[in-house]
């Protein structure tokens, strides 16, 4: 399973490379609400990440961030949830607060995969913007990202 999760996270930081550069590009072009939902898939994975290993000061939740620092937030994130994965079992569970300081457990696996869905989510919105806005939307298929 670990390898699994390893290929979505390499998965995960390939697509949202491959959003910065169109932002980097197009930027007469870029929503302000596509910023936001990029810096929200960001500030998310920071959160979950610190929340099965505290490593660094969190995000809010919707802390917007210029572009030009948001290669280097996903690279982070990237490389501290691979760390995750080599070194906490995925059974393990994790006691933590949602941003409403109500407490949950859930396991690192579960918390892992919903990293993965929760920013596929947000692609998906990001790419309803790129075409309200004339940019074609990346494709972000898994299947398509593996072929």
């Amino acid at each position: 399973m670990k390898q699994f999760f390893k290929e979505l996270f390499e998965y995960n930081h390939h697509t949202n490379q491959k959003l910065r550069n169109i932002f980097n590009e197009n930027p007469a072009r870029t929503s302000e609400k596509a910023i936001k939902l990029y810096s929200h898939i960001l500030n998310a994975h920071q959160i979950w990440n610190n929340r099965i290993e505290p490593q660094q000061p969190v995000f809010s939740v919707w802390e917007v961030h210029p572009i030009e620092i948001c290669s280097n937030i996903d690279k982070i994130n990237y490389e501290q949830s691979l760390h995750i994965l080599d070194k906490l079992d995925l059974n393990g569970t994790i006691n933590y607060k949602n941003t409403q300081g109500k407490a949950f457990t859930n396991s690192i696996s579960n918390i892992l995969f919903h990293v993965i869905n929760h920013s596929t989510y947000h692609r998906g919105q990001i790419a309803t913007e790129f075409r309200q806005n004339g940019l074609d939307p990346l494709v972000t298929d898994y299947i398509i990202y593996k072929r």
